[in-house]
Parts: structure tokens; C-alpha cells; sequence
């Protein structure tokens, strides 16, 4: 049976989400695979040759692609498929397999089972963090939990003031502070811990700077964190613009040589054709997608899940 087959079968929570998300991707991605199996009857160097590049240009990335490919080339030979159409599910099984692999992937927050949980936001300018910030916060108070967001980026611009506003839509509290941004973040925690809070979002600057001197600034935000809430932060979230396709998988490995990421959010995947980037960022780095943005809403902000999104990126193939 069929990882579509599968997947209806099971699943029964709702992926409509998904669906809409992943639908400029799946236009683009489903239409041409169909076309593809179309137009060759059998499975040879030029089929390969064109799925190669249309999987590309979803920016599933070169090194998974070519993964995929010697996978496929495989299966085909070991299980003796001849018909092209019969190749589509096996893509989508392959894709599945290749972003689980051998590990244990989970795409759920890290929660401290002994107080609060510290989640610290990073990621350059202009990729929608403190706009994530809100839209999970709204996830959690939802969820009953006492929410606050502290203001650690004390360098932009008008930075404070988009973070209070986000923290009104979402319903939750803000600490806010002018100086150094560990400074913010030390009071803002005392606060925390002294009134009880459940979760704490932080907010940092996304300035473009050097190494060196991003890896000093996030080191001395860690250790302020870790002496306040031990074994904090919970969760380094890394926040990258799917719209910027390869740029952001540069920005994966660059946060990744300096400092701790421990899990990645993608927004605006809905705003773009190559939403293939979740498969190409897991394969480059090996950190867990835990949330992706499929909306301009307050509620479009979904937890990842690897099932939904491959069954929202290839639905049409299997219908």
C-alpha cells in the first residue's frame, strides 16, 4: 500500500492548512509531474533527467535530489517497474523516507516539566520573527498557558513597539525595556519566574553582522538564561523565509556553526512555488522544521508535521 493510500486512511485530523499552504507549490510541482509521466512511457535517463530538474526548481535541493534519484533508480531495478505512473507514489514514499531517515524526528516544542519554558527567536532582518513570535504566542494562549514576550531587540527600529502590538492581537504579555539586550532579558525573566508564567518568548536582533560577534551576543543571551531557568532555553528557534529559497538554507548553516538551533520555522511558505525547501533544509543541516507559516492570519501558523506536508505538496498525484 501506497503512502496515499496510507495517508487517507489514517489520517483523520485536519490538513486543510496544508492544502492551501502548499498550494502554489503543488500547482507547480504536481502539474509538471503529471505531465512528465505523460509524456514518457518508459523509465530511462531522460525521465530521470527531467524529474531531476523539476524537483529542483521546487527547491527540494540538489543534494536530496540526487539522494532521491539513486534511490528510485534502485527500487525500480529491484522491484521491476516498468510503468511510469506507478513511479509517482514511489517518489513520494522515497520523499517521506529520506527527511525521516534513521532518526526520531519530532516537530513538538521542548516543554520544561519543571516551570517555565524559555523559547529564544533568531534570524535575520525582514524574515517575519517577531510576527512568528505573535502567531505562536496566539497558538499557546490558546492553549491555556500564561504567555510572556520579552523585547530583546533593542536595536531596531520601531522593533518594541511591532512586538507590543503583536503581543495584544495574541493576548499576552510584554516586557519592555531600553539597553542590552541580555539586560532586557535577565528582568524580563525575573518576571516570568516571579508571576508564574507558563512560556517566554524572546525576540532578538536580527542584525547582519559578523560571526564572532553574533556568536559573543547569543552566548552571553544563553548563559543570562541558563543561570535564571536551568537548562534553558528550551527550544532556539531559528526563523528563515521560505521565499528566499537556497539564501535560507545559508542561513540554517550560518546560525548553526554559532549557536545550539534546535529547530526551524518557515513562513510565508504559502507566498511561494518552491516549497520543496523543507526537504532541502533538513537534508543540509539536520534540524528539525517545527513550525511553518501558511498564511498572513494569526492562526496560520501550523506545527509541522512530515505526513500532512508531503500529502499537501503531492495530493494531486495521488488522485
Amino acid at each position: 500500500m501506497g503512502f496515499f493510500q496510507k495517508f487517507k486512511d489514517v489520517m483523520t485530523m485536519d490538513i486543510n492548512p496544508y492544502n492551501k499552504g502548499l498550494e502554489k507549490t503543488r500547482n507547480e510541482v504536481d502539474t509538471k509531474l503529471n505531465m512528465l509521466s505523460k509524456k514518457h512511457h518508459q523509465i530511462d535517463d531522460a525521465y530521470y533527467d527531467e524529474l531531476e530538474e523539476i524537483l529542483i526548481m521546487a527547491d527540494v535541493g540538489v543534494d536530496t535530489v540526487e539522494e532521491l534519484i539513486k534511490r528510485l533508480k534502485k527500487r525500480v531495478k529491484d522491484e521491476n517497474i516498468v510503468d511510469v505512473n506507478d513511479l509517482k507514489e514511489v517518489i513520494v514514499d522515497e520523499m517521506l523516507v529520506i527527511y525521516v531517515g534513521t532518526d526520531i524526528i519530532s516537530s513538538k516544542i521542548n516543554i520544561n516539566p519543571d516551570g517555565l519554558t524559555v523559547i529564544l527567536m533568531v534570524g535575520v532582518n525582514g524574515v517575519g520573527k517577531t510576527t512568528t513570535i505573535g502567531k505562536l504566542a496566539n497558538n499557546y494562549t490558546k492553549l491555556g498557558k500564561k504567555v510572556l514576550l520579552i523585547a530583546a531587540d533593542t536595536f531596531r527600529a520601531g522593533a518594541k513597539e511591532q512586538l507590543e502590538v503583536w503581543s495584544k492581537r495574541a493576548q499576552c504579555d510584554i516586557y519592555l525595556k531600553d539597553g542590552d539586550p541580555s539586560s532586557v532579558i535577565y528582568d524580563g525573566l525575573k518576571k516570568a519566574i516571579d508571576e508564574k508564567y507558563d512560556m517566554v518568548f524572546i525576540d532578538t536582533a536580527g542584525r547582519l553582522q559578523t560571526k564572532d560577534n553574533l556568536m559573543q551576543e547569543l552566548a552571553k543571551m544563553n548563559k543570562v538564561i541558563g543561570n535564571l531557568v536551568p537548562n534553558a532555553p528550551q527550544e532556539t528557534l531559528l526563523v528563515i523565509d521560505a521565499t528566499t529559497g537556497q539564501n535560507g538554507i545559508s542561513q540554517a548553516k550560518n546560525f548553526k556553526d554559532i549557536t545550539n538551533i534546535t529547530g526551524i520555522v518557515l513562513t510565508k511558505l504559502d507566498g511561494t512555488a518552491k516549497g520543496g525547501i523543507v526537504l532541502a533544509i533538513k537534508k543540509a543541516v539536520n534540524i528539525p522544521v517545527k513550525f511553518i507559516g501558511v498564511g498572513e492570519g494569526i492562526d496560520d501558523m501550523e506545527p509541522f508535521d512530515i505526513e500532512k506536508y508531503i500529502y499537501g505538496l503531492f495530493k494531486d498525484l495521488g488522485e
